[in-house]
């Protein structure tokens, strides 16, 4: 009997597995179980124990990973109508959103305190960043392509290579998984915001496909206190499509593209400031069964991020990163207890750019391989990666983690990682500015955590210490302004997770406590918060539905001497939805009830970047079935 189950590989296109661009399974359908690897579960427990990929590799559930991780399923994300991934990762454990206002401006995720380049972004498997800047470009993505996203928490450099300090986020896009249907969806609200967006999806005989497209247009609103409304546009769209032949081999294809225009705040002398974005992926994958205990995968991916950046109408500069990669996976079932995956990498970065850096391409391979194990109430996991990288030279990356299961409902877990942060093309090359002997971020995480599943309900905590080395910053030597590895930080934490299913009550609350520290000023680090809360309520009355989500935030200070402070917050959003009609559903949203002015991030002017203040959006969808 075969230990491995092939995979519908339009999942496995998007990348549902996980070495940094390695496509893997839809978490429903898993790629590869080993025999007795997963237990029963009874429906309500799928959404409180669902099904991962991204921490580890291979599928399995939440309660039995060794690395703590949140998932925000399809339905979260259709009761909480996000209309901008700001509003999905908001608060999550361990997350923390900094940006210089709503509506595609600059975003960064900071994770456990690591700063904004230190969270690995993957689309469907796929790495998203710009090589020039190296934060990648959350606002473009838009919400509605989403179908589902796993935040993993941690170090995962021993896994997916440079970036995965703080953590990774996989977002998923909808798989052809089902029958056929189709649906169309139309919504406004404040701000003069409109969307428009429609799709189908469905399988048969062999074949899965998925296709949608959506619309987003926003006046936007006012950056700063007595400023204009800044606008945002984005249009997207997504097609996958794959083919199984027989049992041992499938084949497929995906490919995403984002693209708009998003306005800024201008200088002193300028009247407009704005600039046309562009997100593209596209990617080949195919997976081979070769014998009953060999699970082979391979992937081909392109990514594209790309902005012209206009003043007063007028081109003034070009940046545009060029990723590709390939990825080959060997999934091992050595018995029903032992799993090994071994595997390898390729990466290259081309940059194009009106700016004329010293070098505008480099090279990245990489090897990698993981090994898990249950010994009776004991699991242990332990991986590690070489990578071999033109710039900056070699860099090995491993981390080791053990579980153990205390009784049928609460689980114990060690775990030791590390991981590092390439310089940037901007840090290394940028013209009067770049520092080509710069080192990669260092960093080494110890933590320890517990986890209690219940049959509707689920406690998560971990403590942790990250000590980060060589933190890139700039700094005035010799009369010049450049960047070189000089802090030191340590970052300790504390995160709870909860989730409680009460018959028609959907319960959540997301708790993190940080002590975020430079080593040399014992200072907090820069735009960090210690505390933050989220509170998550949704009720079903039958065909109505009714939510609510509240978020607390302390202060933080943009400077690193500590002295611009930016004070905390707290947010209050409504949700309801009603299904009017068998195949049709009209949902409203109230963020930001209060109107409460907030900011993250101050200007080098002195003014603070503003948030949405209310925003009520509401939406009518038609599901053809």
């Amino acid at each position: 009997m075969s230990r491995f189950k092939l995979t519908p590989v339009a999942a496995a296109v998007i990348g549902l597995c996980a070495t940094a661009s390695h496509a893997g399974e839809n978490p429903t359908d898993p790629i590869l179980l080993a025999q007795l690897s997963l237990p029963e579960v009874e429906p309500h427990e799928n959404r409180l124990d669902p099904v991962v990929v991204t921490p580890s590799m291979t599928t399995q559930t939440a309660r039995a990973s060794l690395t703590p991780v949140a998932v925000i399923d399809e339905q979260t994300l259709r009761e909480q109508q996000p209309l901008e991934m700001a509003d999905i990762l908001r608060a999550q454990p361990g997350v923390d959103i900094v940006g210089n206002g709503a509506f595609g401006k600059s975003t960064s995720v900071y994770m456990r305190g690591t700063g904004g380049s230190s969270t690995l972004l993957l689309l469907d498997g796929v790495r998203i960043r710009p090589a020039t800047g190296g934060t990648p470009s959350w606002q473009f993505l838009p919400p509605s392509m989403i179908d589902r996203v796993e935040v993993v928490r941690g170090p995962r450099g021993s896994l997916y290579g440079s970036d995965a300090v703080g953590g990774v986020v996989q977002v998923f896009t909808p798989d052809g998984h089902g029958d056929p249907g189709a649906w169309l969806e139309l919504g406004g609200g404040s701000f003069n915001t409109r969307s428009i967006g429609g799709g189908a999806a469905g399988e048969k005989d062999g074949t899965r496909y998925s296709m949608a497209v959506n619309r987003f247009d926003t006046d936007g609103t006012r950056l700063r206190r007595h400023g204009d409304d800044r606008g945002y546009d984005n249009t997207s769209g997504i097609v996958k499509l794959s083919h199984r032949f027989g049992e041992r081999a499938e084949i497929g294809v995906m490919g995403f593209r984002a693209e708009g225009n998003t306005e800024f705040e201008p200088g002193t002398t300028a009247n407009r400031e704005d600039t046309d974005y562009l997100i593209q992926v596209g990617a080949l994958r195919g997976e081979l069964l070769v014998s009953d205990d060999w699970l082979m995968q391979l992937q081909v991916s392109e990514a594209r991020d790309e902005n012209e950046n206009f003043t007063d109408g007028d081109l003034t500069s070009t940046f545009n990163t060029k990723t590709r990669a390939v990825n080959l996976k060997n999934h091992f079932a050595v018995n029903d207890y032992v799993e090994l995956i071994v595997g390898g990498e390729y990466l290259r970065d081309d940059i194009e750019s009106t700016t004329q850096y010293s070098l505008d391409n480099r090279e990245n391979k990489a090897a990698f391989a993981q090994l898990m194990t249950t010994f009776g109430d004991l699991d242990a996991q332990a991986s590690v990666r070489y990578d071999d990288n033109e710039a900056f030279g070699h860099k090995s990356t491993g981390g080791v983690a053990l579980g153990y299961a205390l009784n049928p409902h609460h689980r114990l877990r060690v775990s030791y990682g590390t991981a590092f942060r390439a310089p940037t093309f901007n840090e290394l090359y940028y013209p009067g500015f770049g520092n080509p002997d710069l080192s990669p971020e260092k960093s080494e995480n110890k933590e320890i955590g517990i986890r209690g599943q219940y049959g509707r309900g689920f406690w998560d905590l971990s403590v942790f210490q990250n000590d980060v080395e060589d933190l890139i910053a700039s700094e005035l030597r010799d009369g010049k302004y450049l960047p070189y590895n000089v802090n030191e930080a340590r970052i300790r934490g504390a995160e709870l997770q909860t989730g409680l299913d009460l018959d028609q009550w959907r319960l959540a609350m997301a708790i993190t406590v940080l002590d975020p520290k430079d080593e040399e000023t014992d200072e907090l680090l820069q735009r960090r918060n210690r505390k933050s809360v989220r509170f998550d309520v949704d009720r079903d009355f039958g065909s109505v539905s009714l939510g609510g989500s509240a978020v607390f935030q302390d202060h933080r200070y943009n400077d690193a001497a500590a002295t611009q402070r930016l004070p905390g917050y707290g947010l209050l959003d409504l949700r309801a939805s009603w299904r009017f009609a068998p195949d049709w559903t009209t949902r409203v949203s109230v963020k930001n009830v209060f109107d409460k002015e907030h900011a993250t991030a101050r200007n080098y002017s002195g003014w603070n970047y503003l948030n949405a203040g209310r925003t009520v959006f509401v939406s009518v969808r038609y599901d053809i079935r």
